[in-house]
């Protein structure tokens, strides 16, 4: 029997806008040294131009089960709860079944990782196809959904 094909969806700058959070934060508190400690941090980004509808596209496919997986940040223990209302605020509470927190993401088995970084959390040896979301093959979430024939 073929198993589905496994998709992981990265949540920091693939899925909520992390960055321009942080930026903001820095700018208005230059010397607060980790922003993401805050409470609500997580549970306040704004996602990502076109990210909850590519989710949901992707989420679609057949053969295919989506999973977000997101490391947690050491900085602040709240971001295990925070990462999970966001992506029930933000993509349903069917999505919530399919959230990982791991600060590995090799750990994990599947066949596809859309995450924004390349090494730093298990990237390097996850086993599937790495897809660099924001590089210059994978910019947008136009780009991915293409690649995915969508």
């Amino acid at each position: 029997m073929k198993r589905n094909q496994i998709v992981f969806v990265d949540m920091d700058d693939v899925l909520c806008d992390f960055m321009g959070s942080y930026k903001a934060h820095v700018k208005r508190y230059p010397e607060m040294k980790y922003p993401q400690a805050q409470i609500d941090f997580f549970r306040n980004l704004e996602p990502l131009k076109g990210a909850v509808e590519a989710f949901r596209k992707l989420s679609e496919l057949k053969d295919t089960e989506v999973y977000i997986l997101s490391a947690p940040s050491e900085h602040n223990p709240l971001s295990y709860m925070e990462k999970r209302i966001w992506v029930e605020n933000h993509l349903g509470f069917e999505a919530v079944k399919k959230l990982i927190l791991s600060p590995n993401k090799a750990l994990l088995k599947g066949d596809y990782l859309i995450d924004d970084y390349t090494e730093g959390k298990g990237q390097e040896n996850f086993e599937g196809k790495l897809i660099n979301f924001g590089s210059d093959e994978f910019p947008d979430w136009d780009s991915v959904l293409k690649y995915f024939s969508l």
